[in-house]
């Protein structure tokens, strides 16, 4: 695991190099899913702090014990959130990336306030317009960031997509960088293990990788 992290943060480095980026401009975030602590351990030890999961559940497992041990990590919900998780969401993760439809949006801000507490929150784009994906459509996606900022008041960090798995992620990922620029935002989140050196030319401040760092996942 660690030797696969070196050479991923190696090629990071080398992509935003390329691009005349600072090197510290691009986040791994390290896509532990379905992965047991034993694996992500070694990982942490290497000094890897920002993480990706994909259900509340099974974060709320094994993510607070390793946050006590390893302090500084930063927790991604990387996947989709059901409005009667957020109460749980919001005290497991530091950042939830898939915020995209306005009954989310407003639950957010309701139990922010319940709770006096928030987190960051990235805005997910479904830049392919693919009704089996989570995300708000390209189109509606200036006047959905409006209303989570200007209305609910949530804290718009940035914006994510997942490009369709058979085709080229680099339209999709100028689409996203696009909509960030025109809103103000700074963090984009876009690339996985076949085409983060692509997301980072394109302007992704984080990728999400997993197996490329983990390997295939347990059962697939």
């Amino acid at each position: 695991m660690t030797s696969n992290l070196m050479t991923i943060k190696e090629k990071i480095n080398q992509a935003a190099k390329a691009c005349g980026r600072e090197v510290s401009s691009v986040t791994l975030v390290a896509v532990s899913k379905v992965h047991v602590a034993e694996t992500i351990i070694p990982v942490l030890e290497a000094g890897q702090r920002a993480f990706g999961e994909n259900r509340v559940q099974e974060a709320a497992g094994k993510w607070p014990a390793m946050k006590e041990s390893f302090p500084g990590v930063e927790l991604h919900l990387i996947g989709p959130l059901q409005t009667n998780k957020v109460r749980q969401a919001i005290h497991l993760f530091d950042v939830i990336e898939t915020v995209d439809r306005p009954k989310l949006a407003r639950a957010l801000a309701r139990i922010f306030d319940e709770e006096n507490k928030s987190c960051d929150i990235y805005v997910q784009v479904n830049t392919g317009h693919e009704s089996q994906k989570a995300g708000i459509a390209p189109e509606d996606a200036d006047d959905f960031i409006a209303l989570c900022r200007d209305e609910l008041g949530l804290p718009v960090k940035g914006v994510m997509c997942i490009p369709p798995f058979d085709e080229d992620g680099v339209p999709h990922f100028k689409m996203l960088k696009e909509i960030a620029d025109r809103n103000n935002i700074k963090t984009i989140s876009m690339g996985m293990s076949g085409d983060y050196e692509h997301a980072i030319e394109n302007g992704a401040t984080h990728v999400r990788v997993g197996t490329a760092l983990f390997g295939k996942r347990p059962g697939y």
